[in-house]
This record gives C-alpha cells, sequence and structure tokens, in this order.
C-alpha cells in the first residue's frame, strides 16, 4: 500500500491539533504506520496552524512537500487557499464554509479576497465544503467544528467507523462525548 498524506490547515483555537491527534489514532488503530507533525507558533494569537499525517505500511517521515498531500483539511477558507500548493492536483480538499477573519482584516487594514471558493477549486477541482459551523451547533457544541471536518473527512479514508468513535473515546473528555460522536456522524453524513 502507497502512503496517504493528510495536510490540516487552520487558525488557533480551531482544533487543528486534537484533530491530527484522532486521525493519528484512528490510523494506528487500523493498523497503519502513522506519522504526524505540527507548527502552531501564533496559534493561541490566531495566527496559522498546520498538521501532517501521513499513514501507511511503512512511514519515513511526517512531512508533506508541496503538491503531496492527498486530501488538504481545511479549518478556514482563506487558510486553505494559502496551503493549496500542498494537495496533489488531483488530490481532494475538504475545507469549513465559514470564514474566521484575520486581524489585518478585523482592522481594517486589508480585505478578505474574494471567490476563495472559485480560487481553490480552479486548482484542485475536488473539494467538498461542509458547514462545520452549523453541524457543530446542531450537535450541541460549536467546539466540535474539528471533529465534524473529520466526519467529513472519513468518507475518503479507509478506517472504520468503529476505530473513529474509540479514538474519539480515547481523547475527548467524558462530559462532551456525546456531542462529539453526534459531531462526527453530522459530518460523515454531509460528504
Amino acid at each position: 500500500m502507497s502512503t496517504t498524506s493528510i495536510f490540516i490547515t487552520g487558525v488557533g483555537g480551531q482544533g487543528i491539533i486534537l484533530a491530527s491527534e484522532l486521525l493519528s489514532d484512528v490510523g494506528i488503530r487500523a493498523g497503519f504506520d502513522v506519522k504526524k507533525s505540527e507548527v502552531h507558533g501564533m496559534a493561541q494569537r490566531g495566527g496559522s496552524v498546520v498538521s501532517s499525517v501521513k499513514f501507511g505500511e511503512k512511514v519515513f517521515s511526517p512531512l508533506i512537500s508541496p503538491g503531496e498531500a492527498d486530501v488538504l483539511l481545511a479549518f478556514e477558507p482563506l487558510e486553505a487557499m494559502r496551503t493549496l500548493h500542498y494537495a496533489k492536483p488531483d488530490g481532494k480538499i475538504v475545507v469549513n464554509l465559514r470564514y474566521v477573519m484575520p486581524a489585518t482584516v478585523a482592522s481594517g487594514a486589508a480585505n478578505y479576497p474574494e471567490n476563495v471558493f472559485d480560487k481553490i477549486k480552479a486548482e484542485v477541482p475536488d473539494v467538498v465544503v461542509v458547514d462545520g459551523v452549523s453541524l457543530a451547533k446542531q450537535a450541541g457544541t460549536v467546539k466540535a467544528i474539528n471533529v465534524v471536518l473529520l466526519g467529513a473527512l472519513s468518507n475518503f479514508l479507509p478506517f472504520s467507523e468503529k476505530d473513529w468513535h474509540t479514538a474519539i473515546e480515547n481523547r475527548v473528555p467524558k462530559k462532551y462525548l456525546e456531542q462529539n460522536i453526534k459531531a462526527f456522524q453530522l459530518g460523515r453524513k454531509t460528504a
């Protein structure tokens, strides 16, 4: 089996690190060799956060080079556009519908780019757009957007639903477990 590469991107506070941990856990449960890497320098200030997860029979490095990601999982549309060069032209993009305004846009120093989704689709046509906020609210907590997006992503990966649920049960505090399982299911149904 070849290696599958998933590049995860978003901004601080969106749960990118937990998402990469869940993805890694489910890959290990499924019997794959898994490697993970993350960069979250300015995460607390709304800065970019990226993580890469690779799985396969044997993985030698977690790093994903430009043009190598089979899937780009983007928690924010502008971050998807910013990291688009990591995706294979025939890869897949799973992206959250809702924008998070960067500080420069919120302060009026810059404008949020127009037609972001059109620009993304022009580079990588296979795009799944998920309204993570609405689905997370429907699940009972807006904080579960990351798990909604993982639910959507799960449709394109060779992992069982049982393994996903077990990984979520092992990583999410018990008091939020029911909401996160529901968030995963809602995300899975949308893609």
